[in-house]
C-alpha cells in the first residue's frame, strides 16, 4: 500500500467505529490491491466519493490546525482524486 493510501486508511480508522460508511470504506481499503489513490478513487461509487469527500475536508482541517503538513499533503492527494 502506498503512503498516501496508508494516511487515508489511518484517517478512516478514526471514523470506522461510529460510522458504518466509514467502516465499509476502511474494509474496502484494507483489502485493496490497486496501485495508488487514483486507482482507489476510480473504484468508488458516487456515494462513497461524496462521503469520503466530507471526511477528507474534516481530516484536512484537523491536519492544518495541528500544523501537520505531511498529513495534510497526503490527504490532499486523495481529495484531489475524488473530483
Amino acid at each position: 500500500m502506498d503512503e498516501t493510501l496508508a494516511y487515508l486508511k489511518e484517517s478512516l480508522s478514526n471514523w470506522a467505529d461510529d460510522n458504518p460508511a466509514a467502516y465499509d470504506l476502511y474494509q474496502k481499503l484494507q483489502g485493496y490491491m490497486g496501485e495508488n489513490e487514483a486507482h482507489f478513487a476510480s473504484d468508488l461509487s458516487q456515494e462513497e466519493v461524496q462521503f469520503l469527500s466530507e471526511i477528507m475536508n474534516k481530516e484536512m482541517s484537523y491536519a492544518e490546525h495541528a500544523n501537520d503538513d505531511v498529513r495534510l499533503a497526503q490527504l490532499n492527494e486523495v481529495n484531489e482524486q475524488l473530483y
